[in-house]
């Protein structure tokens, strides 16, 4: 007898129907048979199948059972399809009478016990329900929960295959989850972070350039000897970071889901990302891949922070992927199973040393590097790749004075209300677009919300030529000489702020550059 339960495959962070069509047939060697483009997890279901059959209660007689998933184009991966399997094997053979069980789409891995457990991407198997048209979702625990976030279709949460067949078949009705509302965090929640500004001594340029940075979105280069605070720094921009709306929360819940993040509590509730990848970290794991496309870490800090210490140890390769994924706010992953975009609209931060010594100037040591080690060292990043850096920022060595200094620093809370006061500016200036920072405006909107007069065009012009700087750079330099303008509650550009945006430039052809 054949029967056909609807679930579904994850494609990047977005999921296309499956059909798992199920034979069981008397002629034959008993035998399990599984097609359809699966991989190693997915032929092993059958095992995992079985025996949660029998640990449930239920009888396996000795047929020849073929299952197909459809369509057979389509690489099929992981443990979703374990509940979809057991229950189309039950109405195969007689054992589960569920008239309507196509009206839901479902998925899940079981174990050995029949118990079901929670898979990757449910916030993306809710949305295909939905379009599809489907009564309702079964999932398990924690990726049901996940799925209600999304509006529109009934998600029913079930814990053990038994509970399965027992609400299809209509033996014990259960409600649908009631729609997850994320909780925004409180003044005090931030408060309470383990990490703040206040506790970075000296470095005022550099807080002021980080709050520039995140006010709107752009991307930041601090270079500085070690032990100048630059990590510290990175690793409290997250303190002064608006929460995220509900768009990109959303957005961001589901390439971690599909990623398998939110199943392990590695992204807590309207935080965003903040990612650190080690600089041995290869092509693949940084831009995103394997034999079905799936998210990297740029793509994981979406919405969020990419933060790559000790920039020039990073491979070549890795820093020059980068490219793309900057300027255009996604990456499109082409391999043998598919192709896919993957949102990667993050802001990256990024901290160097001088030179390879890391004493390039200071008062303190001596360098004791040569002049072609340097020069090697610094050309390990690219033009093209520091063209996409919109501030550059010197963090000097804290003098023993400012170390043995009890005086806290500015607080992050304050630094968060001018940064929330700036992005409040710029969601009225683009509302309705997809755009929610400076960073991010087109050409068209360059023109428009960055115009200068024709004195501080000279102005531009004349730093364009003394700094010897690219096309790019000059977008860019408005673009952050629109956020300092927003900073201080300015509606045009003047000279102030447009001298401040092009001394977060002057590093570019001095540090990176011979004469």
């Amino acid at each position: 007898m054949l029967a056909t339960i609807a679930s579904a495959a994850l494609q990047g962070i977005d999921a296309e129907p499956v059909d798992v069509e199920l034979n069981a047939a008397e002629s034959g060697e008993p035998r399990t048979i599984v097609v359809g483009l699966p991989d190693t997890a997915v032929k092993e279901s059958g095992d995992r199948v079985f025996s949660a059959l029998v640990n449930s209660g239920f009888r396996l007689p000795g047929l020849r059972t073929t299952i197909n998933l459809a369509p057979a184009h389509v690489r099929k991966e992981g443990p979703f399809y374990d509940l979809p399997i057991a229950l189309a094997f039950l109405c195969a053979t007689g054992q589960l009478q569920a008239p309507h069980v196509g009206d839901f789409l479902i998925a899940g891995e079981l174990s050995l016990s029949g118990a079901v457990r929670p898979v990757r991407g449910a916030l993306a198997i809710a949305r295909l329900a939905r379009s599809l048209g489907k009564r309702g979702l079964v999932l398990p625990g924690l990726s049901a929960e996940e799925a209600a976030l999304v509006d529109g279709i009934a998600v029913y949460r079930v814990e053990s295959l038994d509970g399965a067949v027992r609400f299809l078949s209509g033996e014990r009705p259960l409600e649908p989850l009631a729609p997850t509302r994320r909780v925004a965090r409180s003044a005090a929640d931030v408060a309470r972070s383990s990490v703040d500004f206040s506790e970075i001594k000296g470095q005022r340029a550099v807080r002021r350039a980080i709050e520039v940075a995140v006010a709107g979105s752009h991307n930041i280069l601090m270079i500085g000897p070690p032990g100048s605070g630059k990590s510290m720094i990175a690793k409290r921009i997250p303190t002064v970071m608006p929460a995220p709306t509900l768009d990109e929360y959303l957005e961001i819940l589901s390439i971690h889901s599909a990623a398998g993040r939110t199943l392990t509590g590695e992204l807590a509730p309207d935080v965003r990302p903040f990612r650190s990848p080690h600089h041995t970290v290869s092509d693949v794991a940084l831009l995103g891949g394997g034999t079905i496309p799936g998210p990297g870490e740029i793509s994981l800090a979406h919405n969020g922070v990419l933060f790559l210490d000790e920039l020039p140890e990073f491979k070549r390769s890795a820093l020059e992927v980068l490219r793309q994924p900057l300027e255009d706010g996604d990456v499109t992953i082409s391999r043998s199973a598919g192709k896919v975009t993957l949102p990667c609209a993050f802001m990256l931060v990024a901290a160097m040393n001088p030179c390879p010594c890391g004493h390039l100037g200071s008062q303190q040591h001596e360098c004791r590097c040569s002049p072609g080690q340097i020069q090697k060292y610094r050309n390990r990043i690219s033009g093209p790749l520091l063209d996409r850096i919109d501030i550059h920022v010197e963090a000097p060595a804290l003098s023993l004075t400012e170390l043995r200094s009890t005086e806290l620093g500015e607080p992050s809370a304050a630094m968060r209300e001018r940064v929330h006061s700036a992005r409040r500016r710029q969601h009225e200036r683009f509302g309705g677009s997809r755009i929610t920072a400076n960073a991010r405006m087109s050409q068209a909107q360059i023109r428009k919300h960055c115009a200068i007069d024709a004195r501080l065009g000279d102005l531009l012009q004349h730093a364009m030529e003394q700094l010897r700087l690219s096309a790019r750079a000059y977008d860019r330099i408005l673009k952050v000489a629109r956020t300092i303008a927003d900073l201080a509650g300015a509606e045009r550009i003047d000279a102030p702020h447009l001298l401040e945006a092009i001394q977060y430039r002057s590093l570019d052809r001095n540090l990176f550059y011979s004469p």
